[in-house]
């Protein structure tokens, strides 16, 4: 069965058929062949998607689409040039830092690449950077969104694994902010190497005035994350409250949004959130068939047969997830594979969320590189 199932599935991806239709086929054709009755496929499609923890999906992707579409990236964006652009290379610096930031914001990579490159991009190859490798560098700090809180996909493996969305998102700041340290220092050495300019003179009337201009978008990590922390509500209720944030900054503040761009907005985010709760829809059934014919326990013992040291082991699931990462979505990795992988984990008394960190790190450096990042 396992067999059927891996293969009708990769065959079906290699054909093009789309992900959550390639799972629900796959899923179809074990349960004909084990003359189980087809009421379950129906049963765990609803069960997959009835978890409060997943309410946070579609309002997060909904308030990075927001800010992303707004002016909040580019205030933050002026904000970072007034700290740092003195600096040789110093815009680069910066388009590494404002990922980072918009990361704390939206929860999503290509909310944070897009907001991001759409500010930076012109910019940059106007002041002679070299076009290739500022792309690079950009589609590389979007990557950050999925690993520092919020993160859509951590929601999505917390869901599947339940472990804490809490717990995981703290873990999720020391790798990202990692990951932005050494594109820092990428970019001063590019810096060095292209003789990229400076930018304009340090000046603390420009840090207050793009301090005030920025601070409404500064605001929103702090009100997102710190009321997740300090308990005052949970993520799900978080996503909310950034949907409401955002709402309110564009309409009031900014004042770049009115009523027929939110639609468009609310049309994109729909469409985003669509795809990913079909998936998840479809990835029920999957993951009963795992389980009712003991394919991850199989696979466990299979690999614990080839080596019982874990480094061993977890080095070789992360190349499978690198792997996986630069053939399938973010989203439809997570979901199809942390079935897949649970179980081994746990019989080799690895914890879940250190796992759960490593799965979204791995598929992170996945989204930059082709055919996904194409």
């Amino acid at each position: 069965m396992a067999a059927l199932l891996f293969i009708s599935f990769i065959v079906l991806l290699l054909i093009g058929v789309p992900v959550a239709f390639a799972i629900a086929a796959a899923d179809l054709l074990v349960l004909l062949k084990g003359d189980v009755k087809l009421l379950i496929l129906v049963q765990r499609m609803f069960a997959s998607t009835d978890s409060f923890s997943l309410i946070a999906v579609p309002f997060f992707i909904f308030a990075g689409d927001l800010l992303a579409k707004g002016k909040v990236s580019k205030v933050l964006v002026e904000f970072a040039e007034s700290l740092l652009g003195m600096l040789k290379g110093g815009l680069s610096i910066v388009s590494v830092l404002a990922g980072m930031f918009f990361a704390a914001i939206s929860g999503s990579g290509a909310a944070t690449t897009a907001a991001v490159g759409a500010t930076l991009i012109p910019e940059l190859k106007k002041r002679g950077y070299r076009e290739d490798s500022a792309a690079a560098l950009i589609a590389a700090a979007g990557t950050i969104g999925v690993v520092i809180p919020p993160s859509v996909p951590m929601v999505l493996y917390a869901v599947i694994s339940e472990d804490s969305v809490n717990t995981l998102f703290k873990n999720g700041f020391v790798p990202g902010i990692l990951m932005g340290v050494i594109l820092v220092a990428i970019s001063l050495y590019q810096a060095r190497k292209f003789n990229y300019p400076k930018g304009k003179a340090f000046s603390v009337g420009n840090v207050l005035h793009t301090f005030k201009e920025a601070i409404w978008g500064i605001l929103m990590p702090l009100i997102i994350l710190g009321g997740i922390f300090s308990g005052y509500f949970t993520p799900s209720e978080a996503a909310a409250v950034a949907v409401i944030y955002a709402i309110f900054v564009s309409f009031f503040i900014y004042r770049d949004l009115d009523f027929k761009g939110l639609v468009e907005i609310m049309k994109g985010s729909a469409k985003t959130s669509a795809v990913i709760m079909i998936i998840i829809a479809c990835s029920g059934p999957f993951g009963w068939v795992l389980a009712n014919y003991k394919i991850p326990e199989a696979i466990a013992s299979g690999v614990l047969g080839i080596s019982t040291n874990k480094y061993v082991i977890m080095f070789l699931i992360s190349l499978i997830i690198l792997l996986a990462g630069v053939f399938m979505e973010t989203s439809s990795a997570i979901i199809i594979l942390s079935p897949v992988f649970l179980p081994l984990v746990k019989a080799m008394g690895i914890s879940t969320v250190h796992f759960g960190i490593l799965f979204v790190v791995g598929i992170a450096i996945g989204m930059i590189t082709p055919p996904v990042s194409s």
